[in-house]
């Protein structure tokens, strides 16, 4: 049988309506296999209730287990890569330790689930690119020595677009070449229909306007230098 001395919390004469039995310090606090119960009055003066016996438990056993914290989520190529912390601290993961899955979907789709996962960095692979999902992440505690499972709350939910992938990326590339050369081609196209059709016009606007023969433009300098020189 252990005390509030032995755990090192002091839960006796508080004014406050609540005790944390695991605030002292790291060491303090029952053991979280142990089986608890605990006894609780009030006091005025010298005037107090008569015990009132709390249910017994275990830490394992009935704690509420939260959302995984600190949730970061990084778009990669047709992939999410998620980053989170566990809900509490283990002490001992040898008998107890967390299990991790994702809910996830494309936004207006089908909710998926991935997991369970040991490790606290999970990647979303096989992803549409360019697509947005939503995803909500949840940790489940299990305890070994009596092979109970703890399921905890879902995240909030948080929605990302996913990046290109290496063969969109190429498939980008060849759509770009593709459409350059359609554009090329039409244009060309477009011209020599319209070579073809005002054949007669282009030939009067780029025809050579006519010139004076040699020989008379040669006359004309030698007559025009010669009345200068003499006038």
């Amino acid at each position: 049988m252990t005390d509030v001395v032995s755990i090192g919390v002091n839960c006796t004469q508080i004014t406050a309506t609540e005790c944390d039995f695991t605030a002292a310090s790291a060491s303090a606090g029952f053991p979280m296999d142990f089986n608890v119960t605990l006894r609780l009055r009030a006091e005025l003066g010298a005037l107090h209730s008569a015990w009132v016996t709390m249910p017994w438990f275990q830490h394992y056993r009935n704690v509420t287990v939260g959302p995984p914290e600190n949730i970061e989520v990084t778009p990669a190529e047709a992939s999410l890569i998620i980053r989170f912390s566990s809900p509490f601290d283990i002490a001992d993961t040898s008998t107890a330790f967390f299990l991790y899955y994702v809910h996830y979907w494309e936004k207006g789709g089908i909710q998926q689930v991935k997991g369970p996962f040991r490790s606290n960095s999970i990647s979303l692979d096989n992803l549409k690119p360019f697509r947005v999902y939503c995803l909500q992440v949840q940790a489940q505690l299990l305890w070994n020595k009596s092979n109970i499972f703890r399921l905890g709350h879902l995240s909030n939910t948080s929605c990302y677009e996913t990046m290109a992938d290496a063969s969109t990326e190429l498939q980008q590339v060849i759509l770009i070449s593709v459409g350059t050369f359609s554009l090329l081609s039409v244009v060309a196209g477009a011209c020599f229909f319209l070579v073809l059709k005002y054949r007669g016009l282009i030939k009067y606007w780029f025809h050579t306007p006519p010139s004076i023969p040699l020989q008379i433009e040669e006359v004309c300098v030698h007559t025009f230098f010669f009345s200068f020189f003499f006038f």
